[in-house]
């Protein structure tokens, strides 16, 4: 790990929880280095130009992706000028569950499970999904596109998205979350385990998706990763094994699980060539439940073909239940989103956007039939 002292020399204005400052600080051969650190609401207090701040340098001198910035942990100038420094009101109800636990960063949150919580009455009887559809995906990309395709084949559903910790800790780190708020994708967020920052916070994922029903009222719920997702190359060594693991908690709370197929026919990668391994792996070996698999209909026939027989290879069919789901992707709209996949566009990558529209259609139908 690797902590610099920087100064900054311009400071944007807090908005979505995120405060933007351009930095400099001397590099390992001591001279100064121009570049861009975040300050979170939730981790430190606020800077101005002419700050002093302690900045974790440590991905971007790695030129990582996952983690690729440079977080404020602590403004110095800030104690300087006033010793103790309380940046952040208390959390509201007496919260005291412990989010980043036993981390120098660690603070308190108001989750909705407490008995501080005005909701610890409707959570201690909140143990069933009672067949609420619950989209899994694997990437933080895929969830606009999710959501997207349920408001156009239903324009009232309640979305409700849970973040796992899998990934980025901090919802107010994703743009995404933000612009779909904005736009109307999304209705409401529920950050689990160490993740934080969401509309309300949970204690692990199982709570997080029984509030989304019990607290949130949702009619569907979307649940992924954040920003970020490990990679290694191996068969188990990644973060995609997260989307098993939510749709066996879906099934175990009695909602209805449906898997999003990570799809690329464009991605020069070999392993995530048609399916992603990290797909293959996470239903083929990892989740233990039957899970509802969306198949887009409209893909070219030679895509398809490629498509049935990795997912015939790989025994999925015989553990899952596949399901083509056809419609018009033409007539989905995104809402102003610019949603990108590892860098790529929708008609650079179509394939990936179909297969993630297809399981947002999938189940608003689902609750088209319920009702």
């Amino acid at each position: 790990m690797r902590l610099v002292i920087a100064e900054v020399t311009k400071a944007y204005k807090t908005k979505n929880g995120v405060q933007r400052l351009l930095v400099t600080y001397p590099d390992s051969n001591e001279k100064p280095t121009r570049g861009e650190a975040l300050r979170y609401v939730e981790l430190a207090p606020a800077c101005e130009a002419g700050d002093k701040i302690l900045i974790n340098t440590t991905a971007v001198d790695l030129s990582l992706g996952t983690g690729g910035i440079s977080p404020v942990l602590v403004n110095l100038t800030a104690i300087e000028r006033n010793g103790v420094v309380a940046f952040n009101d208390p959390a509201p109800g007496g919260g005291h569950i412990m989010k980043l636990r036993y981390t120098p960063l660690q603070h308190e949150v108001l989750s909705v499970e407490e008995p501080s919580s005005p909701f610890h009455e409707i959570m201690a009887k909140a143990v069933s999904l009672k067949g609420t559809p619950v989209i899994c995906c694997e990437l933080h990309s895929q969830i606009p596109l999710v959501a997207a395709a349920i408001r156009y084949k239903d324009p009232d559903a309640r979305i409700v998205y849970c973040m796992t910790d899998d990934a980025a800790l901090l919802a107010t780190f994703s743009t995404l979350l933000v612009q779909m708020r904005t736009a109307g994708l999304l209705d409401a967020s529920i950050t689990c385990g160490q993740a934080f920052g969401g509309d309300y916070e949970a204690v692990n994922l199982y709570s997080g998706l029984l509030a989304a029903v019990a607290v949130c009222e949702a009619d569907v719920i979307i649940c992924s990763q954040g920003p970020g997702l490990v990679g290694t190359a191996t068969q188990f060594g990644h973060g995609g094994l997260s989307q098993a693991e939510a749709l066996n908690a879906a099934t175990v709370l009695d909602g209805v699980p449906i898997a999003t197929l990570r799809v690329s026919f464009t991605d020069a990668r070999q392993r995530h060539l048609g399916i992603s391994h990290h797909t293959l792996t996470a239903l083929g070996r990892v989740c233990l439940a039957k899970a509802l698999v969306p198949f887009p209909a409209n893909l070219p026939s030679e895509q398809s073909a490629f498509i049935e027989k990795q997912l015939t290879e790989s025994g999925i069919p015989q553990r899952h239940e596949v399901v083509k789901v056809s419609f018009n992707e033409a007539e989905i709209d995104l809402f102003g989103l610019e949603v990108t996949t590892m860098g790529r566009t929708q008609s650079d990558d179509p394939a990936f956007f179909s297969a993630s529209f297809a399981a947002g259609i999938f189940a608003a139908q689902l609750l088209q039939a319920r009702h």
